[in-house]
């Protein structure tokens, strides 16, 4: 992903009126200040185009009120923050999804301050980890990668269970009362996701937004998944575990 010429213009901007009305007016320092704000405008985009090359959608918030916009608007299974912002501090924002919003979304913190007091008060503000720069790129994933699983109850034996349906992630293997279940990767991907959310109702558009991104499907695509799941999953057995719930979504559940 590279940021358009709008979020660097605007980025430009912030960053000379904070210095206009915070720091000094002397034209050297403010260039000094901008050759800086363009490396870290080339780092994260390097950041995002990584972390992209690991099969990861990533939005990026150029400041607080930003970030708390996508928030509010968007589902994420976790969140890179740096101390620095523009407008304020990522404990700032770290506190407001906790306290506020009340958002338990694991979220990793990106900084150069590593004393002890930076970090505790990264951990107390409600920050999961805490990695310093500078860090290699595959340790992020490795981190990104480990905090999603946690989240999502994936840590121990990785195995999601409804009643007699099993699926592990791991072995990519699906059976029901013992029999073994053949899936396509996309359905495969949609039940793990309703497994892992159970007994949760999910809507339309968050699977789509899970399964395909920002990349719209064709019109039929997820009634399709969801007849073939239903077929496979369901059909043969006299317990049935997905359910659609008129005008809301769909769940998967044992339900008397």
């Amino acid at each position: 992903m590279n940021f358009t010429q709008v979020d660097v213009e605007n980025m430009i901007e912030e960053q000379r009126t904070y210095y206009f009305t915070r720091a000094t007016k002397d034209i050297e320092f403010r260039k000094k200040q901008l050759l800086i704000l363009k490396e870290t405008i080339k780092k994260y985009e390097r950041d995002v185009e990584f972390l992209e090359e690991h099969d990861f959608v990533v939005d990026h918030a150029r400041n607080l009120n930003a970030a708390r916009q996508l928030l509010k608007q968007q589902r994420y299974h976790i969140l890179l923050l740096d101390i620095n912002l523009p407008d304020g501090s990522g404990y700032e924002l770290c506190e407001w999804l906790r306290h506020e919003e009340g958002l338990d979304l694991p979220v990793l913190m990106l900084t150069a301050r590593d004393t002890l007091d930076d970090k505790l008060k990264g951990f107390n503000s409600g920050t999961d980890d805490y990695l310093v720069k500078p860090f290699d790129f595959n340790e992020l994933v490795v981190r990104v990668k480990a905090l999603i699983k946690r989240s999502l109850g994936e840590v121990s034996s990785g195995r999601l269970q409804i009643h007699d349906l099993i699926l592990d992630p791991a072995r990519q293997q699906l059976t029901r009362a013992g029999q073994t279940i053949e899936l396509p990767p996309i359905q495969f991907k949609l039940l793990k996701l309703l497994m892992r959310h159970s007994p949760k109702v999910l809507t339309k558009q968050e699977i789509i937004m899970e399964l395909w991104g920002d990349a719209e499907p064709e019109s039929d695509a997820l009634r399709s998944h969801i007849y073939n799941l239903r077929k496979m999953v369901d059909k043969p057995f006299e317990q049935k575990l997905i359910h659609t719930i008129s005008g809301v979504g769909l769940k998967i559940a044992l339900e008397a």
